[in-house]
Formats: structure tokens, sequence, C-alpha cells
């Protein structure tokens, strides 16, 4: 129990959640924007790996990183664009269109990155993100320390979560993201174009979910390996339920995984002898599905959610 509690005390316990939630909170608004139009995107684990690969090789060919970070947003957006065009312009499935997304972007990544990078033994790297002080705030006791010394990208992210959610519900934009999510007919009707929004969300969701992506390579570690998503797209599409479709609770499940990942993370040191790590990494996920159960029963599901668009059509 102590060791539990001097964990759970550790600053840098909570330095580790906000980082390892950054990837997480701007994959989940990527996907909260394009399914609250009305279109599910299940491509982002593979526009995730393809963002990470393109801000890493833009990096390793002397741009700056955030250059990298705008590369991969532009990444994303082109496969945004991909999937806007199967979805919603041609009506085809969501699923198969997303899944295969996903798989082609994957393996378009690896392709690319053995075309352009030969690899050996070791694999190049970069010079990422360095943590960034914020002058009084990060002199605080324990809450500098945990919160206020992280890269530019942790700050970026948390920023973002807030502007959108501002957006989504506080703004004509937002009104009309939502609406062409609920009745895409009743938004043609006060003369929205829902097609036209369906397109941005899922192109700005996807530029997003590059940027995760990105994160992985420029800041939370320094190289690229086809594998580094490890699947946290698909924990993504189900943050994306938990949060009910709100941009402020995405950031919360966000911030909730990662705390259990971090914390799991720093239990394997105190009890790894005893218990086999298979069950430490389990941790974050069992206890994810258990707070998605209970999240998914009050979720409500945007009306329009899969459901292509005709125009003239009900």
């Amino acid at each position: 129990m102590s060791a539990i509690v001097d964990i759970l005390a550790s600053a840098g316990m909570w330095a580790a959640v906000l980082r390892i939630a950054t990837p997480l909170i701007l994959g989940t608004l990527g996907a909260v924007l394009s399914e609250r139009t009305g279109v599910l995107n299940l491509g982002i684990e593979g526009i995730m790996t393809f963002g990470a690969m393109i801000g890493w090789l833009s990096v390793y060919n002397g741009a700056h990183l955030w250059t990298g970070f705008l590369m991969a947003g532009l990444a994303g957006a082109a496969f945004g664009m991909l999937h806007a065009l199967l979805t919603v312009t041609l009506g085809l499935s969501q699923h198969v269109s997303g899944l295969g997304v996903t798989l082609f972007a994957s393996s378009f990544s690896y392709y690319v990155f053995r075309l352009m990078v030969p690899v050996g033994g070791t694999p190049p790297t970069i010079t990422p993100f360095q943590p960034v002080s914020i002058p009084g705030l990060s002199d605080l006791p324990f809450i500098g320390p945990a919160v206020f010394a992280q890269t530019p990208p942790t700050y970026a992210a948390v920023v973002i979560a807030l502007l959108f959610a501002y957006v989504i519900f506080r703004t004509p934009l937002g009104l009309a993201i939502r609406m062409t999510g609920e009745n895409p007919h009743a938004a043609e009707a006060q003369g929205i174009n829902p097609m036209a929004v369906r397109y941005g969300a899922v192109i700005a969701g996807s530029a997003l979910m590059g940027m995760a992506g990105a994160f992985l390579t420029l800041s939370a570690f320094n190289s690229f390996f086809p594998t580094m998503v490890q699947g946290r797209g698909w924990i993504c599409i189900a943050l994306v339920v938990f949060a009910s479709w709100r941009p402020q609770r995405a950031l919360i499940g966000a911030l909730l995984f990662a705390f259990f990942d971090a914390f799991q993370l720093r239990l394997q040191t105190v009890l790894g002898g005893a218990v086999p790590y298979q069950i430490f990494l389990m941790i974050p996920y069992v206890l994810s599905i258990v707070a998605l159960a209970v999240m998914a029963r009050s979720a409500r599901v945007p009306q329009a959610l899969m459901q292509p668009y005709r125009r003239g059509e009900r």
C-alpha cells in the first residue's frame, strides 16, 4: 500500500499522465469532430501511423519540429479527403472505408520509410521537442513539475481541447456541425451545406489524427518504427463513446486512460517480480473497458452517424 501511495505522490507520475494522454487527446478530438457530423472514421490508427512517419521524416530531412507537425497534419488531411470522398460523396460503407484507410496508410508508411531511410541495426534519430517550463508556474510545489514542465505539443493539445469545446457548443459553426450530425436535412433547410460540413470535419479531424501520431515521433520518442502507435487509434475510438461525443469529456477520458497506463508502468517496478508483466499491461485496457461500459449506457449517439446523406432524399 505504501508503494502505491508513493507512486501517486510522485510528480513524475502525473507528468507522465499528461505526456501519455497527449496523442489520445488529439486523436479523440479528431474522431469526435468527424463523428459529430455523422461520419465514422476507423482510419485513425493508420492515419496516426502515417502522421508519425511523415512528421519524423520531415524533421529528419532538416525541417523544423513545428513544420514536421504541420506536415503530419497535412498528411492526415489527405487521408481524410480520401475517406470523405468514399463515404460522403460516394456514400460507401464508413466501416469498410475506414478499415481500408487504416490498412493502406499503415502499409504505405512502412513502404515510404524503408524507401527514404535505409535502416540498419539501429533506427536513425532526431532531436525531439524538449520540455518547456512556464515561469512562475513550474516552480509551484508538486503541481509545477507535474503539469507545467511539458513539451509544447502537450500544452497545445490541452488548449485545442478547450477551444474545441467552446466552438462546438458556443458558436454558429459548432451548431452547424451538431445539426449535420443529428439531422442533415434540417441543417440543409437552414441554409447549411451538410456535404461541405462533413468534408470539412473529416479533413480537419484527420489532420488532428496525423498530428497525434507526430507527437509520438517528435516529442515522446525520437525515431519512427511502424508499430509505434500500438493501438492508440482504437483507444481513441473507444474514448469517443466514453466522452459521449463531447470534447471536454474526451479530454477527461484521455487523461483517465493515461493515468491507468502510467500507473501500471510504475507498479511493474514495485511488484514486477511477483506478478507476470502481462497482468500490468492489461490493467489500463481492462479498467478502460469497465469505464466505457458504465459511460456508454448514458451516451447519446449523433442520430445521423454512419448514415449517408443525399440531397433531396429522406
